[in-house]
């Protein structure tokens, strides 16, 4: 499981120029099962992502895909962590 914490380095309308193109990302992220929960900061300086990926490095070849990373618009950092408790309901972050 891996955290990532997106930090953005532009203003808010750049970031909201690329967002559409971000949140389409986001989705097919989803889709394939890689990413399980994401969302904004608050305050609005970046977002959050959960995500579940074989190793660190196919994470690195699949956040390069993403439209903020591609236009600048974010930094990023990885953390790589072991789920070993979670609340009920939450069992598939563990797997």
């Amino acid at each position: 499981m891996f955290i990532i914490d997106l930090t953005y380095k532009v203003d808010l309308d750049t970031v909201d120029a690329h967002l559409k193109a971000h949140v389409e990302y986001l989705k097919e992220q989803y889709e394939r099962g890689v990413f399980v929960a994401s969302g904004r900061k608050v305050p609005r300086t970046g977002g959050v992502i959960l995500a579940r990926c074989e190793s660190q490095s196919a994470l690195a070849e699949i956040l390069a895909l993403d439209p903020f990373k591609q236009n600048g618009v974010a930094d990023y950092v990885v953390t790589e962590f072991v789920p070993s408790m979670t609340a009920d309901g939450l069992e598939l972050l563990k797997e």
